[in-house]
C-alpha cells in the first residue's frame, strides 16, 4: 500500500510541477508579446491548461471523495467559459481596433480576398440580368 501512496505523491507532484511550468510560460508570453491579441492567446491558453494540471493534481492528491468532484466541475467549467470569454474579448479588440491591419499580416489579405469575392457576386448578379 505504502507503494501506492508514493506512485500518487510521484503523480500528484508532477501534475503541479507541470501546472506552474505553463504558468511560467504564460506569464513570459504575456509580458513580452507585443500585440494584445498576441498577449490575451497567450494568457487564456496558460490559464486554462495551468489551472487544469494544477487541479487534476490536486485531485490525486485528495483521493476520491466529494471534493475531487468539486475540483472536477471547476476544470470543466473553466475549460468551457476561459476560451467562450477569450473570443469575446478578442472579437471586442477586433471591432474596436482601427489599426488592425498595422498589427495583423493577414488582415490585409482577407480584405483583398473579401473584395475579390463581392465582385464574383456582383458580375454573378450582373451576368444573370442580362441575359
Amino acid at each position: 500500500m505504502e507503494i501506492l501512496e508514493w506512485i500518487r505523491l510521484i503523480v500528484g507532484g508532477a501534475l503541479l510541477l507541470c501546472g506552474l511550468i505553463i504558468f511560467l510560460i504564460e506569464l513570459y508570453g504575456v509580458f513580452h508579446l507585443k500585440y494584445v491579441l498576441n498577449r490575451m492567446h497567450a494568457a487564456a491558453m496558460g490559464d486554462t491548461l495551468g489551472i487544469s494540471f494544477s487541479l487534476v493534481g490536486l485531485m490525486v492528491f485528495s483521493g476520491l471523495n466529494f471534493t475531487t468532484l468539486k475540483m472536477m466541475l471547476i476544470v470543466i467549467f473553466l475549460w468551457f467559459a476561459s476560451p467562450v470569454s477569450s473570443h469575446l474579448l478578442a472579437r471586442l479588440e477586433v471591432v474596436t481596433n482601427e489599426n488592425l491591419e498595422n498589427h495583423c499580416q493577414n488582415y490585409a489579405e482577407l480584405a483583398e480576398l473579401e473584395k475579390e469575392l463581392n465582385r464574383e457576386k456582383e458580375d454573378e448578379q450582373t451576368g444573370g440580368q442580362e441575359a
